[in-house]
């Protein structure tokens, strides 16, 4: 077993921690945290949190700008998200982690969801919807995004909540997955939902606000032909760095 799955198991001494992945993140890092940590403050009165940032592998000033905020700094040197993932959980004291991406910022009021969420006892993992803005084609992505993931009670990696004890037991993402890792995790996650008798919940009154750089950075051609590799060989698309450009190539 490894390390970080020791470290999970221990006895949580905070409710809440709060994990920030981030590869070459300097444009956005500063402005994520500042508002993780505003909206945070909710949880001020209901055991406590932290707020963790994995520097996975970066060449720029992630971890500088990271520690200037306050966070708590762990460096993963293999550059996958998955395993940044699990690193800044491998830290964590939480009984509940939230993994948030360095190009996303939950509100107060998506944060007082989820601690609504949390205190009901009833659901063992969950995410949010998104906020539809930007461009028309990425308005109609993000619609039709929420309407699926509603249904089939999969969450964005953008925004994940996860009771530690699931987490632990699951043994966190795959490490063999350079993207979809989400929503492997949450298949696995909502079979182990049935057995404890407990919800996969998406939470949809204050959507989570993320950035559509993707679709800004990157030619419409380089992201159909990621689609099409996938649609013709997903296990090892998804398993290939090198056929996951959009997220690996560090453009920024």
């Amino acid at each position: 077993m490894g390390a970080h799955h020791r470290v999970l198991q221990e006895e949580p001494r905070l409710k809440i921690s709060i994990v920030v992945p981030a590869f070459n993140e300097e444009r956005l890092l500063a402005a994520t945290l500042d508002g993780v940590k505003a909206a945070a403050r909710i949880f001020d009165d209901s055991g406590g949190w932290e707020l963790i940032v994995c520097d996975n592998n970066s060449t720029d000033r992630t971890a500088e700008i990271a520690r200037a905020a306050g966070a708590q700094v762990v460096f993963e040197p293999h550059n996958q998200i998955s395993r940044a993932r699990n690193r800044g959980a491998a830290a964590a004291a939480g009984e509940w982690l939230i993994f948030v991406d360095a190009d996303s910022v939950p509100s107060a009021a998506l944060f007082r969801d989820l601690q609504e969420a949390i205190d009901s006892g009833e659901c063992v993992a969950g995410g949010s919807t998104i906020v539809p803005e930007g461009s028309l084609q990425f308005r109609l992505a993000i619609r039709a995004w929420n309407a699926l993931s509603r249904a089939t009670r999969w969450a964005a990696g953008s925004f994940i909540f996860c009771e530690r004890s699931a987490f632990a037991e699951l043994r966190g993402f795959s490490d063999e997955l350079y993207a979809s890792e989400e929503l492997e995790l949450f298949g696995r996650l909502k079979t182990l939902a049935r057995r404890r008798g407990k919800e996969i919940l998406i939470l949809h009154r204050h959507p989570l606000r993320t950035s559509e750089r993707k679709l800004l950075l990157y030619r419409r051609g380089e992201l159909l032909g990621f689609l099409a590799r996938f649609l013709l060989h997903p296990r090892r698309t998804l398993r290939n760095p090198a056929a996951c450009k959009p997220w690996y190539d560090g453009r920024r």
